[in-house]
């Protein structure tokens, strides 16, 4: 089943279909909907920052398709990743495989637009005889495209010009410079210079206090922070259900033992989020 007949969809796949919707011609739309459906698009592959696509059409051979939007510059990229770098959760997300809500805001920031305004900005081709552009055969690929954003957000970044393992390592070499330059700053304005830190007494006891519980006064590389796989650390995957299936039910009266156990499904996600952001920013004020 593909995502366009889901009722819920993700707001970056809602956002590139929108771009079908104001097409005029819909029953041509709803011929690319019905090659999509019926897996008439045989094979999409990335290269670089275009989309290469076999369709299979009426004829004997699959028509080619390609498909490209306008990718941002080096310099543009920069910028974006800095920007991206100042907000911890930004990087907490794209660090667990999860589109932002909010990150079309980096990009108009610096004067860019993530998505096509409209189906011109697309840059497409296909072999067919059809001059119409998008065609069916275009028009299928769009859509399938569409499930490939579900499952993987980074491929809208790709199609700007920057890949998944990139946009990472950029994210945290930035991070790693401004906790570099911070605690070098940090130890100027303390006088510190070249004077060491007195090491702490070994073996020493503290009274334990609740309140203290998620304090932890050392930095964290945010390169070893441990990201669950799959798209989204959600409670309907396997990975954020490994905890309580572990754990089992709690000893309560089954009505209440399963209200528990929903309210756990959904918190687990949202601690998890929030304890890659409050380490990212604990990397960055603790140095």
């Amino acid at each position: 089943m593909t995502n366009y007949q889901i009722e819920s969809r993700e707001w970056w796949v809602e956002r590139w279909l929108e771009l079908l919707d104001s097409y005029r011609f819909k029953k041509r739309l709803e011929r690319a909907r019905k090659y999509s459906m019926e897996g008439n698009v045989l094979s999409i592959e990335f290269k670089g920052a275009k989309v290469l696509a076999k369709v299979q059409g009426s004829e004997v051979d699959p028509y080619q398709v390609s498909l490209s939007l306008t990718p941002f510059s080096n310099e543009d990229w920069s910028y974006v990743i800095e920007t991206m770098s100042e907000k911890a959760i930004y990087a907490a997300q794209l660090l667990a495989g999860e589109m932002p809500a909010n990150i079309e805001e980096v990009f108009t920031a610096n004067g860019l637009s993530l998505f096509p305004f409209t189906l011109s900005d697309i840059h497409s081709r296909c072999t067919c005889p059809d001059p119409a552009n998008p065609c069916k055969h275009i028009g299928a690929v769009y859509y399938e495209l569409g499930d490939r954003f579900s499952e993987d957000p980074f491929v809208l970044f790709q199609l700007r010009g920057r890949t998944k393992g990139q946009i990472l390592d950029a994210l945290r070499q930035v991070r790693a410079r401004s906790v570099k330059d911070s605690g070098k700053r940090n130890n100027k304005e303390n006088g510190k210079g070249s004077k060491k830190k007195a090491p702490k007494p070994k073996n020493t006891q503290t009274a334990l206090n609740p309140e203290l519980f998620w304090e932890y006064e050392e930095p964290l590389d945010s390169s070893l922070v441990a990201i669950p796989s799959g798209r989204s650390a959600n409670a309907s995957t396997p990975e954020s259900k490994g905890i309580l299936e572990l754990l089992g039910n709690p000893p309560l009266p089954s009505h209440d033992a399963a209200m528990v156990r929903q309210a756990l499904e959904q918190a687990y996600p949202i601690a998890s989020q929030r304890a890659i952001a409050t380490a990212l920013n604990r990397e960055t004020s603790s140095s």
